[in-house]
């Protein structure tokens, strides 16, 4: 089945393309139906009705649920509940024409105290399983630091691994709460997508690795040649359509998995490999290591690639939540603030005490006043995350587009206050 705006390959079951993210077809991942924009579910009405007549008599409704719950934290339902069901929770946030407020994720994911985040499972650097089950990875430490901003706690998290062909759907299913899995930004995935692109947390682009006893030193080099991507990517895309409007033949090997690409491509069946530049570097110091052949990266791009959580759409107040809890890492940077010193900033810039939460000051996010002193603290700033993750693999920070404004590069928060 191919996509029918990108033309992409589609594999079966799958609703929305894992490269334009244009909806193709029904779920494969049936853990929530699908939902309409305004769907709201009777209960939730009734909730909504006994809480407003608490209100009215200076009462308190505390509600806490889930698909999922967490046993400590739901004794009342499961004692009063024999049976389990499914219910859709609408992750909008809108006015109605009566001035009702439709049940936002930010609200979802506060009463399940537990953050969904879609990752990527085999790409060292930004997101791998260890055999005991623990993840790391810099997506996966933006997860984290999204845990820390909304639940106050960075270990409130639930990491569930998905392929490039299946994130789409989990996002639009409500399978997860936000997608941190090396996804890049694209018109096409925001407009059809039904997602919402939040802050670049990485600034990438496509390019090619090749053995350097090859000789290829250049893209024009790779004419005639076989080129390894993984399917349901941009790079699949974006191979077919650069080599073709430049006239260079190649004919391009798609692979489901990281792994069969990788043995591909040792093997000698693909010539080169075509991915974004950080994930190149990732595999080329992993081959050397295993004194495989030296390996060269080639100096040009073909793409740009701007990656970060991405969220459903229609629903501001968990966008904003997100958006800005992230922000937090690199405004901490650029405050000279890490982990170590957050909690024991003594200093009078107004700038930082507001940042920290000093006088409550309280913007509209959704998010505690001392919600950054939370995130740097338990995760860290954004280059503590950078350097935890991507520095041992060889990816420099300094000179790069990842850097601050500052110093040439593109990171830039927005001004709090």
């Amino acid at each position: 089945m191919l996509c029918p705006h990108c033309n992409a390959r589609i594999e079966p079951g799958i609703s929305f393309c894992g490269v334009c993210g244009a909806p193709v077809g029904e779920s494969a991942l049936p853990q929530q139906p699908a939902r309409s924009r305004r769907a709201v579910p009777w209960w939730w009405l009734l909730v909504a009705a006994l809480v407003a007549g608490a209100a009215a008599f200076g009462g308190a409704l505390l509600l806490f649920g889930d698909d999922e719950p967490d046993a400590a934290a739901t004794t009342e339902v499961v004692a009063t509940t024999t049976t389990t069901t499914t219910t859709t929770v609408p992750t909008t946030t809108t006015e109605t024409e009566d001035g009702d407020r439709d049940i936002s994720r930010l609200d979802v994911v506060r009463a399940r105290g537990r953050l969904n985040c879609g990752v990527n499972d085999l790409m060292p650097g930004f997101g791998v399983v260890a055999e005991s089950g623990s993840y790391s990875g810099f997506d996966v430490d933006m997860c984290r630091v999204i845990a820390a901003g909304v639940l106050g706690d960075a270990d409130a998290v639930r990491f569930i691994p998905l392929t490039a062909a299946e994130r789409f759907t989990a996002l639009a299913d409500g399978a997860i709460d936000v997608l941190v899995r090396t996804t890049s930004w694209t018109a096409s995935r925001d407009g059809f997508g039904r997602a919402r692109f939040l802050f670049t947390t990485f600034y990438d682009g496509q390019g090619f690795l090749v053995p350097a006893s090859s000789g290829r030193t250049a893209v024009a080099d790779l004419a005639g040649a076989t080129v390894c991507v993984l399917a349901g990517t941009n790079a699949e895309l974006n191979l077919a359509r650069v080599f073709e409007g430049r006239g260079i033949p190649v004919t391009g090997a798609a692979f489901q998995a990281v792994e069969p690409l990788e043995e591909a491509y040792r093997s000698g069946e693909c010539a080169a490999w075509s991915a974004d530049v950080s994930q190149l570097a990732v595999f080329k110091a992993r081959i050397e290591a295993e004194e495989g052949p030296e390996q060269a990266i080639l100096a040009e791009t073909i793409s740009r690639e701007p990656t970060g959580p991405v969220v459903a759409d229609g629903d501001d107040a968990w966008a904003q939540a997100v958006e800005w809890s992230v922000i937090a890492t690199v405004q901490a940077w650029e405050f000279g603030l890490d982990s170590t010193t957050v909690t024991s900033y003594d200093g009078d810039d107004p700038l930082v005490l507001r940042f920290l939460g000093e006088g409550g000051f309280d913007p509209g996010l959704g998010l505690d006043p001392d919600h950054s002193v939370t995130i740097v603290s338990e995760v860290g700033s954004y280059q503590e995350i950078y350097a935890r993750n991507l520095g041992p693999l060889g990816l420099p920070l300094e000179g790069t587009l990842n850097a601050l404004w500052s110093d040439g590069g593109l990171m830039y928060a927005p001004p709090y206050r």
